[in-house]
């Protein structure tokens, strides 16, 4: 991997992770627009979680602080578990189903990819007309079974193109919040769950080793997510608030969609 594939890997990490139109599914297509052909191409993908990681650690440290505090000085718990009920289902499915979806075709097709973004593209446009409950009015205010159902939703997250902010976004605006407060609670939900998969990699050996013989293009890729990051987070927080915004990025995943299986049929005739 030379430093200007990890820049540019880097840079698409930064941009997708938060921003509500699959980081996975853009990461895919790039591979394949550049022939990009590193060997443990996705291993690589997986340590550029480092990056946007950090950000959203650090765009979200006031709020971490809050929740920490909540816990250990007011003992006041209902976010924390709230966050560990929605975490559990797409975290413990990834960590017991990691091998299979690292190996079976499926989950690096580019139909799968593009079918995948256009359907959850078709959910943000029509998200208003989807049966909601009852308005709440932030997520302090979810209850375990509705803090369930973000986590049972999020689980398609794993299917590459989904988008693991997308299906928590939709899930939240389904179980009464605005698209502003899901995608906060989506980002909180999510630090342990990429927690999970960072201290993963750094257990194996193998990994380890690959971490240090690819230090250099990782530092950039990784840095390069983290300032594009902070910078998705800060647009995508304010673009939310305003009114049917989520429909600007269904729009764009369904044009999408419709170009990648375009081009794949013109290819395959």
């Amino acid at each position: 991997m030379d430093i200007f594939q990890a820049l540019l890997l880097g840079l698409i990490q930064g941009l997708t992770e938060f921003i509500p139109v699959s980081s996975s599914g853009h990461l895919e297509l790039a591979q394949q627009i550049f022939q990009f052909h590193s060997e443990n191409f996705h291993l690589f993908l997986e340590f550029i979680n480092l990056g946007t990681l950090l950000a959203l650690i650090i765009y979200f440290h006031d709020r971490i602080w809050r929740i920490i505090k909540d816990v250990f000085r007011e003992r006041n718990y209902k976010l924390a578990i709230n966050l560990v009920i929605t975490t559990i289902p797409a975290g413990l499915l990834g960590l017991l189903l990691s091998g299979f979806i690292a190996e079976n075709p499926f989950f690096s097709s580019l139909f799968t990819i593009a079918a995948a973004m256009g359907i959850v593209g078709l959910i943000m446009i029509f998200i208003d007309k989807i049966p909601h409950m009852s308005t709440l009015k932030d997520e302090n205010q979810l209850t375990p079974i509705r803090a369930l159902i973000i986590g049972l939703l999020q689980v398609f997250a794993l299917i590459p193109g989904t988008s693991r902010s997308g299906t928590t976004i939709i899930a939240g605006r389904i179980t009464g919040l605005d698209s502003e407060s899901s995608a906060e609670y989506s980002f909180l939900a999510s630090i342990p769950i990429m927690l999970g998969v960072c201290l993963k990699l750094f257990l194996s050996s193998t990994d380890r080793a690959y971490f240090t013989a690819n230090t250099s293009a990782l530092f950039f890729a990784n840095l390069t997510a983290f300032a594009v990051g902070i910078f998705a987070l800060h647009f995508l927080l304010r673009y939310l608030k305003k009114p049917k915004s989520l429909q600007t990025f269904g729009k764009y995943r369904v044009i999408v969609s419709c170009l990648v299986i375009g081009v794949l049929l013109i290819i395959s005739a």
